[in-house]
């Protein structure tokens, strides 16, 4: 169900204030395509405060694996990374354009695996906390009712007060991959 309580705009404002709390920056410096890590200077271990800051902010679990451990997972090794060069394969290339979609960052051929972290802006992490809260069900799993609410930034049931639940990011990311592969053939 696409959820209403809490739109695009929040997500992004609440990211971009943890971000400025992160990497101790000015907020006002932060854009909406700033990738975290070229323009903003974040670290792999600021992506793991950054994702529990978000968690935490909505009530959710964000993914824990990146998208090409989930391809090589599901598909086979060496589906996603060439085991030799590191390099990403042309069908792990055609899943990140179509991941990314029309803000599609620069995404090439012989493109190494450990550039795929830069390609992660703040829509793009924003966009992914979006996902996930849309999969906020119709009614609520403990009393029944179709009355969701926002307090602060996370979404309650309006009858008994109980957090709303949420699929997880890595289940999502498998999901998508699984129905890109029937209507693409990628891998």
């Amino acid at each position: 169900m696409k959820q209403e309580q809490i739109q695009e705009a929040l997500v992004v404002s609440e990211l971009k204030r943890i971000l400025a709390d992160t990497l101790r920056i000015d907020e006002a410096t932060i854009e909406a395509d700033s990738s975290l890590i070229n323009d903003l200077g974040a670290e792999s271990l600021d992506f793991l405060d950054v994702v529990y800051q978000l968690e935490q902010t909505f009530g959710i679990k964000m993914a824990r694996h990146q998208v090409l451990e989930h391809v090589e997972e599901l598909f086979g090794e060496d589906k996603a990374i060439d085991e030799e060069s590191g390099e990403l394969t042309a069908g792990a290339i055609a899943m990140l354009r179509l991941r990314f979609g029309e803000d599609s960052p620069d995404i090439d051929e012989g493109m190494d695996m450990d550039d795929v972290p830069k390609l992660v802006t703040v829509s793009s992490m924003a966009r992914a906390v979006m996902d996930i809260l849309n999969t906020l069900p119709e009614t609520c799993g403990e009393c029944g009712a179709a009355a969701w609410k926002l307090e602060g930034t996370k979404i309650l049931c309006g009858n008994c007060q109980a957090a709303g639940t949420f699929e997880n990011g890595d289940d999502l990311t498998q999901a998508w991959l699984k129905r890109a592969q029937e209507e693409h053939h990628l891998f």
